[in-house]
């Protein structure tokens, strides 16, 4: 990066069900408490970027979506650039406000991301996910996918009779493949979301606030094997804002400077061909170790992270391909307590996605929201004592065998 970036404010509104709230409202909360953490006004705002990957699929708006919700709020004259980027979206937003103030263009941008997904009708909710992969190769893709998984065989009646979103299956494959290299176990995965639905509970933004137990989950309804029901991210709306500055535009700012958070690293990173196990080369991995060179730091040095738990299954591959467990041992960590607050490297305070809830356009920006509020030491009970580096992962689609995008960000005092 050339010049330094900070993160001046952030805001966040609740995660979960907003049947009678609009994109355009659940925005405008975010952006106005964001401004107000800054210390900034609308005007002090150079340009924004608005991360949505619902809201065409469904109600139909497409192309203008951020111009649309930030004119709404009084944002006339701003130019706008819309980001879709599958689950991935309000982080790649982030980022590019980040790569923005870095190259010295602009000294104070927007960023924010909005989604609504929760419909009476579920066929058009789950729908949204059908176009998150290559749509002209669905069959032989579920496919590939799904062989990830051969050698355990799922236990009868382990697969729930009511619609659930095709990433699950995929996200099983990964978790069967998982205990296939490694040993791993459903207990293990069921460790990992009670640890979250335990962080959760101190959370009031948080979509469940409720805990359980490992035998709790394992005894909840099935979704498909290895996974359960709270072991799942849920549909959401919600909404969360950054505002992102440069060092000259922090100190136009309203004298909030001591509460600004610096952008140590940042890495959006594609996917590639490889082999299912061949995880050394994941897409999360090679962004991550880019992300550790550009900050001089080692996974070693992460106080606490925010990884993408779509399901309890991802929050174990990313925690290893990140390098803060090893490989094989993610689910092990997690049994150990490793991963929880007050633990050797705590994981998901916020709740993660299968708590905290995973409003895809808006989940990336929700992870910064958590770590900035982890680094200035105000998230309450759910606080990491002596928080000094806070990574983000946020990935998002599928292509070939892994995530069709990636970003990893690291944050520090």
């Amino acid at each position: 990066m050339n010049q330094r970036v900070y993160v001046a404010g952030v805001g966040m509104t609740p995660f979960g069900k907003h049947l009678g709230t609009s994109v355009k409202q659940l925005t405008r909360v975010a952006v106005e408490q964001a401004l107000a953490d800054a210390g900034c006004q609308a005007s002090d705002v150079q340009m924004a970027f608005f991360a949505n990957a619902a809201q065409g699929h469904m109600e139909g708006q497409d192309m203008v979506r951020g111009q649309i919700a930030l004119r709404a709020m009084g944002f006339e004259g701003l130019p706008v650039v819309n980001v879709e980027n599958a689950c991935a979206s309000a982080s790649t937003a982030f980022q590019m406000a980040v790569a923005l103030v870095s190259g010295g263009a602009a000294d104070v941008v927007l960023a924010v991301g909005a989604e609504k997904m929760f419909s009476d009708d579920k066929a058009r909710t789950f729908g949204v996910f059908d176009g998150a992969w290559d749509v002209h190769d669905v069959a032989a893709g579920r496919d590939r996918l799904l062989r990830m998984g051969e050698g355990i065989e799922p236990p009868a009646g382990s697969v729930s009779p009511r619609p659930y979103s095709v990433f699950m299956d995929i996200y099983a494959a990964f978790g069967r493949m998982h205990m296939r290299e490694y040993g791993s176990t459903q207990r293990q995965f069921a460790a990992v979301s009670a640890k979250n639905h335990r962080h959760s509970v101190h959370n009031p933004l948080a979509q469940y606030q409720q805990a359980y137990s490992i035998d709790e989950i394992l005894a909840a309804p099935p979704i498909t094997y290895p996974l359960t029901l709270p072991m799942c991210s849920p549909v959401s709306d919600g909404a969360a804002a950054a505002i992102v500055c440069s060092e000259a535009g922090l100190a136009r700012l309203a004298g909030r400077t001591s509460r600004a958070i610096k952008v140590l690293g940042w890495a959006l990173q594609g996917g590639s061909d490889r082999a299912a196990e061949a995880l050394d080369l994941h897409l999360v991995r090679t962004a991550a170790q880019k992300v550790y060179e550009q900050a001089g730091v080692g996974p070693e040095d992460i106080s606490v992270a925010e990884v993408h738990d779509a399901t309890a299954i991802g929050e174990i591959i990313q925690s290893e391909v990140l390098g803060l467990c090893a490989p094989g041992m993610g689910g092990v960590c997690a049994e150990r307590g490793e991963t929880a607050i007050g633990g050797r490297i705590p994981i998901n305070p916020s709740g993660g996605l299968e708590s905290k809830g995973h409003p895809i356009g808006a989940t990336g920006l929700g992870q910064i929201f958590e770590l900035v509020t982890q680094l200035r030491g105000e998230a309450g009970a759910r606080q990491v004592e002596g928080v000094r580096l806070a990574l983000a992962e946020n990935g998002g689609g599928l292509y070939g065998i892994e995530e069709a995008v990636a970003c990893v960000t690291l944050l520090g005092r």
